[in-house]
């Protein structure tokens, strides 16, 4: 039996579709006003049995910072995948990040301690290897540096990170992924979804920054891949490669019939707030820290997975060109 937290999320998701067309059982945990039925949508884009194989899950409410609700959470669980994250990139709500992402992350990492659970894979991310002093490709062997353009997204996440790390130590078989943007079919408001759906319409400007892109569906693949492997104590950069948020908005405009953006934004230009709220959630505003992401150039190695596992990504042109394909056929 498997549990997937945050099973509404774009990974979340993917993971449950990889889970169950391997055949898995599957309890999708999720908080109260999630809305399923986007689940069935991301189905439906990669299988026509989509029907079918949603209505296999075992959907349950949670909240990690509920712990007397952990003991129903986990019954005959022998698999964890922890997704669930608050996502905001507004510092000031810091507090919630920190008790929803670092305790939540603690309070699953003791339940699962104490029920013994067989496995354990959290989703982190790589702004937990955020270090400004590597001039190199970042790999797993760099850890955090406190820096001025931090977010509390970030922060928040690497301290979820120490939890699993110090679950590790207290004998939990855990594994961590870093994955990069991801890039794939979901929630058309938010994340990667939204910069498809505003492509559609056309976006003027684009930064040079530079970071690491994977797949959604490798995201998911690899966790699984590397849970069934019982590979532990390790954690993984996901990527499929390097990439300039401008390369990926060409190549979204391009895959949507758009013209490409023109206009550099570069800081100064971020700087006014409102260029680029697009990229924003709903009622946040550009902060240093995503000004700073959106201009800053870090490669990201993703050799270390290669040596665990023989896993092939997709492309992430054919990742984008899919993504924005479901855009267009979406319901």
């Amino acid at each position: 039996m498997n549990l997937v937290t945050g099973a509404t999320g774009l990974v979340g998701s993917h993971l449950l579709l990889t889970l169950l067309q391997k055949g898995e059982t599957v309890i999708a945990m999720k908080r109260g006003l999630s809305k399923i039925n986007e689940i069935k949508e991301i189905f439906s884009y990669y299988t026509p049995d989509h029907e079918e194989l949603f209505s296999k899950i075992t959907w349950r409410e949670g909240d990690l910072n509920d712990v007397l609700g952990f003991d129903e959470l986990l019954k005959d669980v022998k698999v964890v995948y922890h997704c669930a994250a608050l996502v905001s990139l507004d510092d000031k709500h810091k507090e919630e990040l920190l008790k929803s992402n670092k305790e939540g992350t603690a309070n699953l990492v003791n339940a699962c301690i104490d029920h013994k659970i067989e496995a354990f894979c959290f989703t982190s991310s790589i702004a937990t290897l955020q270090n400004k002093d590597i001039k190199t490709d970042v790999d797993e062997t760099v850890f955090w540096k406190t820096d001025p353009d931090q977010s509390a997204y970030s922060l928040s996440k690497y301290l979820a990170e120490q939890e699993v790390w110090r679950g590790i130590e207290e004998g939990l078989n855990a594994v961590i992924v870093n994955p990069g943007v991801i890039i794939g079919p979901g929630n058309w408001t938010r994340g990667t979804g939204q910069l498809v759906s505003l492509s559609a319409k056309g976006v003027k400007f684009y930064t040079e920054g530079v970071t690491g892109f994977v797949g959604a569906i490798d995201v998911a693949g690899a966790m699984v891949a590397l849970v069934n492997k019982k590979v532990f104590g390790e954690r993984f950069i996901l990527v499929e490669n390097n990439y300039s948020f401008k390369y990926v908005l060409e190549k979204i405009h391009l895959e949507l019939c758009k013209s490409a953006p023109k206009i550099r934004a570069g800081k100064g230009l971020l700087s006014l707030g409102k260029w680029f709220s697009f990229l924003m959630p709903s009622g946040q505003k550009l902060t240093s820290s995503t000004i700073s992401a959106l201009t800053t150039k870090t490669t990201f190695s993703n050799r270390k997975l290669g040596r665990f596992l023989d896993y092939k990504y997709t492309s992430i042109d054919e990742c984008i060109k899919f993504a924005s394909k479901c855009y267009l056929n979406r319901p």
